[in-house]
């Protein structure tokens, strides 16, 4: 009887914990001083199931790689302000300028590195120079839609720092634009990647393959057309990946 009523307490406690995240990730959607055009895209990117899937908790010490305009930024580091602490590195500079000088965004930490991001003269992806996120002991490292962006030298750069800088156990959660298999580079593709190929390369740096998610497989997306096109954009295939570091 003993044993049993410390199961139900402890599955209570989890449930518990999990309706807390349900209920902050809902809260920093709803933040007043969200833009609208962010708001937009909620149904699309499923912020709520996706940072689920990867397994987010409030107390996490998180890093979210290339930013962008800070679309996850704006979600994660509500979550994360109290408990956690989110951290965010590579291609930092729109958000520094426009979200971290926000009030409520101020514990957000940038990583600065020395990777000089370029894209070499005609080359169609960008590469890195070697760094080092200078952490560790991370719980957990995401990007969304970015590793398709860069050559293979730079993707693995991106997936062994990340392995470094997680603790045992940790995971690494990746969100991108999905390319037909082995497809030949094209005008049309340069924004997609192989999803076995992302799984081929994470592995390498030393990641186990967890599980996969289909939260945002589009079965009109027939994969034949740039991202950006009109008739994809805001509806692209994503595979959704979840790795994590023995």
């Amino acid at each position: 009887m003993r044993y049993t009523l410390a199961i139900c307490l402890l599955s209570l406690s989890a449930f518990a914990h999990a309706g807390d995240i349900d209920a902050k990730v809902e809260a920093a959607l709803a933040a007043e001083g969200r833009p609208a055009a962010d708001a937009e895209r909620d149904r699309n990117r499923m912020p709520l199931q996706t940072l689920k899937f990867f397994g987010l908790q409030d107390d996490m010490r998180v890093l979210e790689l290339l930013p962008g305009g800070g679309w996850y930024t704006r979600v994660l580091a509500p979550v994360l302000a109290d408990n956690g602490k989110l951290y965010v590195a590579l291609g930092t500079g729109r958000v520094k300028e426009r979200i971290l000088s926000l009030p409520g965004f101020d514990k957000v930490e940038v990583l600065e590195t020395n990777e000089d991001t370029r894209r070499p003269e005609g080359a169609r992806l960008y590469t890195m120079n070697e760094f080092d996120f200078g952490i560790d002991d991370l719980d957990m490292v995401l990007t969304f839609r970015n590793v398709h962006n860069f050559d293979e030298a730079g993707r693995m750069l991106m997936h062994r720092e990340s392995f470094d800088a997680l603790k045992s156990g940790g995971v690494y959660g990746i969100v991108d634009h999905t390319r037909r298999h082995m497809e030949r580079d094209d005008n049309e593709n340069r924004r997609r990647i192989d999803p076995v190929l992302v799984i081929k390369e994470v592995q390498a740096a030393g990641f186990e393959f967890v599980d996969y998610a289909d939260l945002h497989f589009r079965a009109d997306d027939e994969l034949e057309y740039e991202v950006g096109r009109r008739s994809v954009s805001g509806n692209t295939d994503r595979f959704t990946f979840l790795f994590r570091k023995p």
